[in-house]
């Protein structure tokens, strides 16, 4: 049995300006998403699942899926304002999606595997999928043992601005007790920075972990966000732009003790174009890990 890559590709319609330009930044033209996919594989996942919007599902089928077939089987399932539990009404004024842990809901009745969640356009790098792919593949059986990888936050900045960043606490054991979002971490003379909510500084470590949304979970991770997004709509389905985020569910599993997340190591190193001044840098770094053998010239 192999876990099940689970790629978050809802908001990229949108982002990317309709898939037709969905960005080519490989020397043949590949995405960010197919070197995911081809990692993945490689790293003994034997299934991808991604959620997308419906108004984009047959351009969807037709530029992005076809290319996997052959090499691993694949799943479409859709994110949509109304699928929202019973007894519960999207408001009329809603037109933000409702967030990341939104989206891996739909995934529950496709999904009864262990799984990893990523983001479609994050290129997160060979060993960050080989290390959680190991611990997915021993955590069948299992239920409230998850894991998530912790990039070290040196490997993860950009050289055009400052970042936000999920920076995680550990205890001894090396498992999660919190995830803070901070934004505005940039690397000034040499030093990991950011300001905190006293505008104080912090200076980081260079491997101190954070999260890329880069997530390991066995299926009773579903039953769990199903009962915390009914929670979440009572408290803010007023609210059209809050939106229910994988950390959020996670910190409160784990202040409360339900569950446990191991945060895994990785020498993989991150990129993604967060600014558009990115996108050349991006393309080079591929070019570069191209040329040094870690992956083909042609992906598939």
């Amino acid at each position: 049995m192999k876990p099940t890559l689970f790629v978050l590709a809802a908001g990229m319609g949108s982002r990317y300006g309709g898939l037709k330009q969905l960005d080519g930044l490989g020397p043949n033209g590949e995405t960010i998403m197919d070197y995911s996919i081809y990692d993945a594989i490689r790293g003994g996942f034997g299934k991808v699942v991604f959620v997308i919007r419906k108004d984009f599902e047959d351009d969807f089928r037709t530029k992005i899926l076809s290319k996997y077939e052959n090499h691993i089987p694949v799943e479409v399932v859709f994110q949509s304002l109304d699928k929202i539990p019973a007894g519960f009404t999207c408001p009329p004024e809603r037109t933000k999606p409702w967030g990341t842990n939104h989206a891996v809901l739909m995934g529950k009745g496709v999904i009864n595997e262990p799984f990893l969640v990523i983001n479609a356009d994050d290129f997160y790098g060979r060993d960050s999928y080989a290390v959680i792919g190991r611990e997915l593949a021993a955590a069948y059986g299992k239920q409230n043992e998850y894991c998530m990888v912790g990039f070290r936050v040196g490997n993860t900045l950009s050289e055009s601005g400052s970042v936000a960043r999920g920076v995680c606490e550990t205890d001894s054991g090396g498992y999660l007790t919190g995830v803070v979002e901070r934004t505005a971490i940039e690397r000034i003379d040499g030093d990991i920075q950011f300001f905190d909510e006293n505008d104080n500084k912090v200076v980081l470590g260079e491997n101190v972990p954070v999260s890329m949304n880069m997530w390991g979970f066995t299926p009773d991770y579903f039953d769990y966000s199903e009962e915390f997004f009914k929670q979440f709509l009572r408290d803010n389905l007023d609210k059209p732009k809050s939106e229910f985020f994988i950390p959020l569910m996670v910190n409160d599993l784990v202040t409360k003790g339900k569950a446990r997340v191991k945060v895994l190591d990785t020498t993989s190193k991150w990129f993604g174009v967060t600014y558009s001044a990115d996108r050349q840098g991006v393309v080079d770094k591929i070019q570069a890990l191209v040329e040094s053998g870690e992956y083909p010239e042609r992906l598939f």
